[in-house]
């Protein structure tokens, strides 16, 4: 019998597009219990001020990724996608015998995604600048469609615009140039 390829599940989107509730719905039901999320280390180092401690917190998760790849264990994963810092790591990773599995999960409007964040906040959870959020909802499609997608053996595509959240497109049936086709449709119209 076949050993099952170990498995990066790559939980990404926007601030605010609901990558975290997406992720503890999602992950339990195919068995993953490896989460590896920069916010909840951050709160777990500094609850009173996450914030802080954001970028020791990236370099924890870094690490442990890493290790976590090491040990060749199947993970998830929650990002932005709004840099390039995960792409040698996957590339690697691929190359050791990992399969990496995207879902990306979308909303339209950078509008909504502030209003998630302020409502988040509101709830007591963690602020993200109005400028952050305008700069990773373009950068975070752009490098879906550049970066992301391509090396993904798999990817899907979430509409968690009313959750919870919708498949809408998947690499098995939609290639990576109609999902450029459907960013390409939505950009601008949130600015």
């Amino acid at each position: 019998m076949p050993v099952a390829k170990p498995t990066i599940y790559l939980i990404a989107g926007c601030n605010g597009a609901g990558k975290t509730i997406f992720a503890k719905e999602f992950l339990p039901s195919i068995g993953v219990v490896r989460f590896l999320n920069a916010d909840e280390i951050a709160r777990g180092l500094s609850p009173l001020k996450p914030e802080a401690v954001a970028f020791k917190a990236g370099r924890l998760l870094l690490s442990e990724l890493r290790e976590l790849i090491e040990r060749r264990e199947t993970l998830a994963l929650e990002s932005t996608l709004s840099g390039r810092i995960y792409l040698k790591i996957f590339e690697e990773a691929k190359q050791r015998g990992y399969e990496i599995e995207l879902h990306f999960v979308w909303i339209p409007d950078v509008r909504e995604a502030i209003r998630r964040v302020q409502q988040r906040v509101i709830e007591g959870g963690h602020d993200v600048p109005v400028r952050d959020i305008r700069r990773r909802f373009v950068r975070s499609s752009q490098h879906l469609l550049k970066d992301y997608a391509p090396l993904a053996n798999k990817w899907f595509l979430w509409d968690n615009s009313t959750p919870p959240a919708k498949l809408l497109a998947e690499s098995t049936s939609q290639s990576i140039i109609e999902l450029r086709a459907f960013f390409s449709f939505y950009e601008g119209k949130s600015a």
